[in-house]
């Protein structure tokens, strides 16, 4: 007969493996159950990155992690804190990728909700079956994974996204990992190496679009906004088309929350907020051109353009002083493959007459919009070339160059060659870690743009503030209290913070949002001391009570 297991080993939130003391054994039924030895979280934090640390890959340390994930939360998000920077990249982007690509045949235990677009009456099911009270659930992380980390469509296999997202929620920012639900729809995929594997998990049918779609997504909103009406809905990794549509035809009515847009916008705009501050132009006399016009690039056209109305220019000013490229070159009104996401930014004909025979290029764009900052999101790599960046500096005394793609294979430019073209220079920041740049006796230190510096901050505030719903001004906040903890305006100093202090800045994010949200009237809650209600909503990584030594609520 199988060995039978006590629940307290069995939930990771409960067990604590041999750190149980030995009261605790002999009162939970342990007794014999575990090495007689008990140590200290500290002592099982140092065992547990040994181990790690003999993983040869980064693919195996991401099993490790997950294993243990599934075994000891606490234990688990210990060590993500204790190492958070190392350990960042093995949880999340860039390792989680591969991870994705292999979960079908890595499969070891489910954790998270996943919802099949061919059974829709399981929706609301799905999630009762939890049994949470509508205020037990700060947190929902949903994707439907059509368009992963520049990896594409990776269907079901994608609730490795939502999960990984969460830790990073967790252990930069501290949301409850019990007050927070990863989320997969499973909509199908176009994927045909998936729909022809025997051990793929998913739906076994092309990418669901249309109305059938809109009706899933919209019985997801209605349904987790009625459960649990405090929770912030985090949307991850949708297609272009989609994830933009999704917020604009939802994000007023419910607790929206889109990373890929507003994420990257608004760490996008705190490099820039940092970056003006060197240069003196404000933003209202800013000229950007941006390279790559996806979900990413039109989200920090749109975060640019706000902060160049609040500024002082009108709407249509603003968006004016934007421009975007894309594989079809410079977007032009009436292009036919032009996306409606993009059309507010497409310029008209008669404004580029003479620019060029067919296709406007980045580098003639350059040459003629005589940019004051140009953002990459194209991952087309090198495309920040010499000729593009001596023509941008012929007109700009400090140009800004982001370029931001990733991974590095992939970056437009590296900043050494940015330096170098600029004699100095430019002001870079990028999407990929980069070790300091030493030029004409200045050692550059280069700021990452990683969403992870806003997102856990923005969330924990909004949380906090219990927010009606994520305002323009909560995210300006965020990038401001991002881009105020550094002094960019210091020789070679970075733009951006370094991500080894993720807990001490997402709490500063968190404050700023939360006063933001209470000024732009849709807090519900409105603390006395916002900074000491921001540290006693963060969750630490430390054995508390056990589930029979709670008190009363």
């Amino acid at each position: 007969m199988p060995m039978h297991m006590p629940p307290v080993l069995l939930d990771p939130l409960t067990n604590r493996g041999t750190a149980f003391t030995a009261e605790e054994r002999e009162r939970l039924g342990l007794v014999g159950r575990l090495p007689d030895a008990v140590l200290t979280l500290d002592q099982q934090a140092i065992r547990a990155y040994e181990q790690l640390r003999e993983e040869p890959t980064a693919l195996a340390k991401f099993i490790n992690l997950e294993e243990l994930h599934d075994r000891n939360e606490v234990l688990y998000y210990r060590l993500l804190q204790d190492h958070l920077a190392e350990l960042l990249p093995v949880v999340y982007d860039p390792t989680v990728g591969e991870a994705i690509k292999r979960y079908s045949h890595e499969y070891r235990r489910p954790r998270g909700v996943f919802l099949s677009i061919d059974r829709p009456h399981d929706v609301r099911r799905s999630f009762e079956a939890l049994q949470l009270h509508p205020d037990e659930v700060d947190l929902v992380v949903v994707t439907d994974a059509e368009e992963i980390l520049g990896i594409g469509d990776w269907g079901v296999q994608g609730i490795q996204i939502s999960v990984g997202k969460l830790a990073v929620y967790t252990a930069a920012a501290g949301l409850h990992p019990g007050r927070c639900l990863p989320v997969v729809m499973d909509v199908g995929t176009d994927n045909e190496n998936l729909l022809n594997d025997p051990l793929y998990l998913g739906v076994r049918h092309t990418r669901e679009r249309g109305k059938r779609y809109d009706t899933f997504i919209e019985s997801y909103l209605e349904t987790v906004s009625d459960l649990y009406p405090n929770a912030l809905l985090h949307f991850e990794d949708f297609g272009p088309g989609n994830a933009r549509r999704i917020l604009e035809t939802y994000g007023d009515r419910y607790r929206m929350f889109n990373d890929d847009m507003q994420g990257t916008g608004a760490i996008t705009l705190a490099a820039a907020v940092s970056a003006l501050k060197i240069t003196g132009v404000p933003f209202r006399d800013q000229r950007v051109i941006i390279f790559g016009a996806g979900t990413a690039g039109v989200g920090i056209a749109d975060q640019l353009r706000d902060a160049m109305v609040r500024d002082g220019l009108d709407s249509k000013e603003a968006t004016r002083r934007v421009w975007l490229v894309d594989k079809q070159g410079l977007l032009l009104e009436g292009m036919p493959d032009l996306r409606d996401y993009q059309a507010p930014y497409a310029r008209p004909a008669a404004e580029v007459q003479g620019w060029a025979d067919g296709k406007i290029d980045l580098l003639t764009t350059v040459r003629h919009v005589h940019p004051t900052i140009l953002i990459g999101t194209s991952t087309s790599p090198g495309a920040f070339d010499k000729d593009v960046v001596t023509a941008m500096a012929e007109h700009v005394e400090r140009p800004v160059i982001f370029p931001l793609s990733n991974p590095t294979e992939k970056i437009e430019a590296m900043p050494a060659d940015l330096l170098a073209w600029t004699d100095g220079k430019a002001l870079t920041a990028t999407g990929i870690p980069v070790d300091p740049v030493e030029y004409g006796g200045v050692r550059h230190v280069i700021g990452q743009a990683n969403n992870a510096l806003l997102y856990p901050g923005l969330g924990l505030g909004t949380v906090v503030a219990g927010a009606e719903r994520l305002t323009a001004a909560m995210l300006l906040a965020a990038a401001e209290a991002v881009a105020g903890q550094v002094d960019a305006r210091a020789p070679g100093a970075p733009l951006l913070p370094p991500v080894a202090n993720l807990r001490a800045s997402s709490a500063t994010v968190a404050v700023a949002v939360v006063r933001a949200a209470i000024q732009d009237k849709v807090a519900t809650r409105r603390p006395d001391d916002v900074v000491q209600a921001v540290q006693d909503a963060m969750w630490q990584p430390v054995y508390g009570p056990l589930p029979d030594e709670q008190g009363p609520s």
